[in-house]
C-alpha cells in the first residue's frame, strides 16, 4: 500500500505500483507549440505538458466545487485512501494575495535571514519578469527602470548589506556584490542596445548573485532540531541534487535532467531523510509511478514495503510531517497548521511553483512518510498560498529549478536513472548510508 495526499479537494488518489490505476482522463483540446527541448533543442510537443490546457477544465472545476462544498470523489478504487475535504473556516483569509511563482524566488525569500536592504534590491530586480509581459520594446523601458531602482537601493544599503554578512562568508560576499553592480551595468547596457531577448537570460544571472548575497548572510543553521529527531539523517542548510529521467515513450525527448534545491533550512528532517536516499541510490532505476497532470511521484519500492526498509533496524524509516511558518524560528512537527488551529498561517515553503516538490504520506497517518516524494504540477494563480488545501498539511522539502516544466512529460513507467548530490552534501549531518547495514 502506497502513500497518499489530496492532490485535489475532490478527487481520489491511487499512487501504487502494485496495483491497477483508475484515472480519471480530464484531456482537453491541446495546441502543440514549439518549446525547449532539456538538450536545448527545440521540439513539438503540448505546451507545459498537457497542464496549460488542463487549467480551463479539471483544475478549475475541482477548486471551485471543492472549495466552496464537500464532494464525493469522483473516483474511488477499492484500493486507494480516499481525499479529505477539510473544514476551512473561511478561505477568504486564506488568500494570500497574488503568489510567488518562481522557484528560485521562493528560495531566497525562504532563507533565514532579516536584511530589509538586500530585499530592497531584490525585489525591483524580480518584478523585471512582469515588466517583459509588456509588448515589444516598451517593455525596456520599465526594464530600465527596475534596474535603476535596483541599484539605488544597493548603493544607499550596502553598509546594511555588508554588515549582515556571516564573518566567515564576507569576502565571497563583497565578490557577489561587485558581480551584482557589473551585472546591473550590463543589463542597462542591454536596454540602451534594445535587446529585449537577452533580458530574461540577464535578469536570471542577477538574481544568481543576490541569491548568492543573502546565502552569506546565513551564519550556521539557525536552530536545534527536536531532540526526537537529532540523530536522524539531517540537511542543515541546502544541497542541489540532478535527477536523469529516461522517457520512453516521447521520441522527441530522450533523457532530461531535473535540478532540485532541497531547503534544509526550513525541512531539515524531510530533506535530510530525501539526502540520505538519494546517497544510497534508492532511486536509482525506479520507475516514475504516478503521472496523472496534476502530479509526478515515485519512491514506492518493490515488494510489500511501503517505504525504506532501515537494513539497520529491519524496519520501515519514517519522518514526521515538517512544517515550518513565517514568523516562527523552528518547524511545527507531528501536526498540520489545521489541526494546529493556524489558519492564516503563512508556510515559508508554499505550494506555489510547478514543481514544488513534497513527502507523500499516507493521509490519515501525519508521520507516515518515508521515501515517496511527489511534485505538484499546477498553476499557482487558480490555487494561491494557504487556499490550496496542501500548504500546511504536507511537507515541502524543495523546488525544481531546472527544467521544470518538462515534469508535464513524464509518465508511468519512464525511469529514473540516477538522482545525484552536485552541492551541499556536506550540510548533511548524521548520514545513514555511510553505516554498513
Amino acid at each position: 500500500m502506497a502513500a497518499s495526499f489530496a492532490s485535489l479537494p475532490t478527487f481520489s488518489v491511487v499512487n501504487s505500483s502494485r496495483f491497477p490505476r483508475r484515472r480519471i482522463d480530464f484531456s482537453c483540446s491541446k495546441n502543440p507549440v514549439q518549446v525547449r527541448s532539456c538538450s536545448g533543442n527545440t521540439r513539438e510537443n503540448k505546451q507545459r505538458g498537457t497542464f496549460s490546457s488542463l487549467k480551463e477544465c479539471a483544475i478549475s472545476l475541482a477548486l471551485s466545487v471543492g472549495l466552496l462544498a464537500s464532494v464525493p470523489s469522483i473516483a474511488s478504487p477499492p484500493n486507494a485512501y480516499a481525499v479529505a475535504n477539510p473544514a476551512i473556516p473561511d478561505v477568504s483569509v486564506l488568500i494570500s494575495g497574488p503568489p510567488i511563482k518562481d522557484p528560485e524566488a521562493l528560495l531566497r525569500y525562504a532563507l533565514p535571514i532579516d536584511n530589509k536592504a538586500i530585499r530592497e534590491v531584490q525585489k525591483p530586480l524580480e518584478d523585471i519578469t512582469d515588466s517583459l509581459k509588456i509588448a515589444g520594446v516598451k517593455a525596456l523601458d520599465s526594464v530600465e527602470r527596475n534596474v535603476r531602482q535596483a541599484n539605488r537601493s544597493l548603493q544607499q544599503g550596502k553598509t546594511m548589506i555588508v554588515a549582515g554578512f556571516a564573518e566567515s562568508k564576507k569576502d565571497h560576499g563583497i565578490e557577489m556584490i561587485e558581480k551584482l553592480e557589473a551585472g546591473m551595468q550590463d543589463m542597462l547596457k542591454i536596454v540602451e542596445d534594445r535587446k529585449r531577448d537577452a533580458v530574461a537570460s540577464k535578469q536570471k544571472e542577477i538574481l544568481k548573485y543576490v541569491g548568492g548575497i543573502e546565502e552569506d548572510m546565513v551564519d550556521g543553521f539557525p536552530y536545534e532540531v527536536p531532540e526526537e529527531y537529532r540523530n536522524m539523517p539531517l540537511l542543515k542548510g541546502r544541497a542541489s541534487v540532478d535527477m536523469k529521467v529516461k522517457i520512453k515513450d516521447n521520441p522527441n525527448i530522450e533523457d532530461c535532467v531535473f535540478r532540485i534545491v532541497l531547503d534544509g533550512y526550513n525541512a531539515p528532517v524531510t530533506a535530510g531523510n530525501f539526502v540520505d536516499l538519494v546517497e544510497r541510490h534508492f532511486y536509482d532505476g525506479m520507475e516514475i509511478q504516478r503521472s496523472d497532470g496534476f502530479v509526478v511521484q515515485t519512491g514506492d519500492p518493490e515488494g510489500p514495503a511501503e517505504g525504506f526498509i532501515d537494513p539497520s533496524t529491519e524496519k520501515t524509516r519514517t519522518v514526521p510531517l515538517e512544517i515550518m511558518v513565517t514568523g516562527k524560528k523552528t518547524p511545527f512537527y507531528g501536526s498540520t497548521l489545521e489541526e494546529l488551529g493556524l489558519y492564516k498561517a503563512q508556510v515559508m515553503l508554499p505550494f506555489n511553483a510547478f514543481g514544488t516538490m513534497a513527502m507523500a504520506r499516507e493521509e490519515f497517518e501525519n508521520d507516515s512518510g518515508s521515501s515517496q516524494v511527489f511534485w505538484l504540477l499546477k498553476e499557482s494563480e487558480l490555487t494561491p498560498s494557504n487556499s490550496n488545501i496542501l500548504d500546511g498539511r504536507y511537507a515541502v522539502f524543495g523546488y525544481v529549478t531546472d527544467n521544470e516544466d518538462f515534469l508535464a512529460d513524464l509518465k508511468v513507467g519512464d525511469v529514473i536513472e540516477s538522482i545525484q548530490v552536485v552541492s551541499g552534501l556536506e550540510n548533511l549531518a548524521n548520514p545513514s548510508y555511510k553505516i554498513a547495514g
